[in-house]
């Protein structure tokens, strides 16, 4: 599988999807059972997945929202979520 395809591949998947295989390929090489050559590739495959992983979630971040009430405790409107404090 080349790089360029395993790129686009992961690009296209959905965070559950993402994480889901990620999760397999800890599995795997945790369990120490892969050779060499394939350790390589599913390790890079995984680097691949955690960044796609990590850009959703970022994504999502960015569009929560925090809802504002009014003097009478009532919904009001709903304004961006400031992640950063």
């Amino acid at each position: 599988m080349s790089e360029e395809k395993t790129n686009a591949d992961v690009a296209a998947l959905p965070f559950e999807a993402a994480m889901k295989e990620l999760e397999g390929i800890v599995a795997r090489l945790e369990r120490g059972d892969v050779p060499l050559e394939e350790s390589i590739a599913i390790y890079t495959r995984g680097e691949a997945l955690k960044a796609r992983c990590d850009a959703l979630l970022k994504q999502a971040e960015a569009r929560i929202e925090r809802i504002t009430l009014g003097a009478d405790g009532k919904p009001t409107g709903a304004t961006l979520l400031d992640v950063e404090n």
